[in-house]
């Protein structure tokens, strides 16, 4: 099958670059995109309609954000899960996780439609297997898959009985059948799609209203849609080599907004690499979903 290559097409957001963008989720009730840098300890609030944002300092490392209602969202961290006061900012330990580990971070992370959250840990120097992917639902934690590295792509079918997740270090996209009213896994997870030796990583993924995943790849600049069988069909160019992760915004969640990075990079990389770190907000449409709220 042929991937159809797009060139690239939108906007670069009135947004701080990031070291490490990461984590972006987009809250439909106030028009209001959140996404994490990382390695910054910052948390972007920004609102699509006024292109404008507001940048919160967080006392750790963040990556995951979701929705509890009007007034409260979770935010997975260095330490567990935190309940945040949207108003004051104020954060509230409520799930220890990993909160002993000083060598580990959380990463990549997405709310199942039971409410149940995944989440994924890694080693703050990306230690190889220092991390796993867990399962979250109402504060009880499950380890589903442990030894690992870089924990990316977390992402469910529509149905809720599908699964996707990659270790970037190991270069493949998996699938596991899951339990659609508890999100825990059902079987073994199975390849899906296999990128090792492929130019890149594979990075953080949203799957969309026909089950197509759109996955941002690290190092060439792109975010690539693959089709429920498996088959990479598009790739979307995006002017920053390291993306890392896309949502879909908007009030029809019709639009892909985008992070990127600028870790590591050189003055002589980042002078050839101006978009890095920056946020974007594509202009190709696609059919996407908003995401649940996590159930306390």
């Amino acid at each position: 099958m042929t991937v159809e290559t797009v060139a690239y097409s939108g906007a670069i957001l009135n947004t701080p670059a990031c070291i490490l963008g990461e984590g972006p989720t987009y809250d439909p009730h106030t028009g209001t995109a959140w996404w994490f840098d990382i390695l910054g300890c910052k948390l972007v609030e920004y609102v699509l309609a006024s292109d404008t944002a507001t940048i919160h300092d967080l006392p750790e490392m963040g990556s995951v954000l979701a929705r509890v209602d009007g007034e409260r969202q979770v935010i997975a961290t260095e330490t567990g899960l935190h309940l945040r006061d949207i108003a004051s900012g104020k954060l509230e330990l409520i799930t220890p996780i990993e909160a002993d580990n000083t060598i580990t971070r959380s990463n990549d992370g997405r709310v199942h439609a039971c409410g149940a959250l995944w989440f994924g840990t890694m080693g703050k120097k990306a230690e190889p297997g220092a991390g796993a992917i867990y399962h979250v639902a109402r504060g009880v934690v499950a380890t589903l898959f442990p030894d690992i590295s870089i924990p990316n792509a977390i992402c469910f079918s529509p149905d809720g009985s599908i699964a996707y997740f990659t270790d970037t270090a190991d270069g493949r996209l998996m699938r596991v059948a899951i339990d659609p009213a508890t999100a825990l896994p059902v079987s073994e997870p199975m390849v899906f799609f296999d990128h090792r030796g492929g130019d890149g990583g594979l990075d953080g993924a949203v799957c969309d209203q026909d089950g197509v995943i759109w996955n941002a790849r690290w190092g060439p600049g792109c975010v690539d849609a693959y089709s429920p069988e498996g088959k990479r069909i598009i790739s979307l160019k995006v002017p920053a080599g390291k993306t890392t992760c896309p949502a879909f915004v908007g009030p029809n969640a019709d639009r892909l907004l985008v992070t990127s990075a600028s870790e590591g990079m050189s003055a002589e990389q980042l002078a050839s690499d101006p978009g890095a770190g920056s946020t974007f907000l594509l202009e190709h449409p696609v059919k996407g979903r908003f995401e649940p709220d996590y159930i306390l």
